[in-house]
């Protein structure tokens, strides 16, 4: 069978994978501190007997949109958002501190300061932050976290924690199957005490809906092409082997 076959069905599954990755950034594009995929397209030599005369097409993603969302102001006292760069250390579902952008804090009854996603906020520390029982709690520009405890004048505020704030280089993070960012090299990244928080406010994630959709079209297009080809191929195999009997 030709091998053109191979390179036309090659090139409709990474088609595929490709409109996964953008069908993807399109679902989080209403995401908190989401940041979207890049990916694309680049030919791979076909090895084998014979010239080199046709080329495999792979579908790759070559890193992460790191450009700041919007800023949305919405007056809860736990939104925050990081003003400018930076990230906010987060502790994933596997134990391991992560980086995110999302600021949509909650408290649980335990006590636990998490985030929208569930995912624990960490202290300078680096351990979770724990809130006690309290009837007012505020969030600095610099992550400190300030509280009233319960059956307490409300003029007397006590320091809880800081929310632990990084600001590496984008080279030194890379975006992993979890959705968050993650030292390249491993281990964890020092706080910095020049990232700021801007309180009652979230950052929007940083996909634009209409480049997605359009995207996703032209991805659409060029699997019904890949499968045009393949049907042609099939029908000149076809008529090939009828020529051959005929001899």
């Amino acid at each position: 069978m030709d091998r053109s076959l191979y390179i036309a069905m090659n090139g409709a599954k990474q088609t595929l994978l490709a409109q996964t990755a953008n069908a993807n950034n399109l679902a989080n594009s209403q995401t908190t501190g989401f940041k979207a995929d890049f990916e694309q397209f680049r030919s791979m030599p076909a090895f084998g007997p014979g010239y080199p005369t046709r080329v495999y097409a792979m579908s790759e993603r070559p890193g992460t949109d790191m450009s700041n969302g919007g800023i949305q102001t919405t007056g809860r006292d736990l939104d925050v958002a990081v003003n400018g760069k930076g990230w906010i250390a987060v502790r994933n579902t596997d134990g391991q501190e992560a980086y995110s952008r999302a600021g949509d804090l909650k408290v649980t009854p335990e006590g636990l300061l998490q985030n929208g996603a569930g995912l624990s906020i960490l202290g300078e520390g680096g351990q979770p932050i724990t809130i006690p029982p309290a009837q007012k709690m505020e969030i600095g520009t610099d992550g400190t976290i300030s509280i009233v405890p319960q059956g307490v004048n409300a003029t007397n505020s006590v320091i809880v924690d800081r929310i632990k704030l990084v600001n590496p280089e984008p080279a030194d993070l890379e975006k992993r199957e979890d959705g968050l960012m993650h030292a390249k090299q491993g281990g964890v990244i020092p706080a910095d005490a020049n990232v700021n928080l801007i309180q009652g406010s979230l950052e929007s994630s940083n996909v634009n809906a209409l480049s997605a959709m359009v995207e996703m079209i032209e991805l659409s297009r060029n699997f019904e092409l890949q499968s045009k080809v393949m049907k042609n191929i099939d029908d000149v195999s076809g008529s090939t082997a009828k020529l051959m009997q005929m001899a």
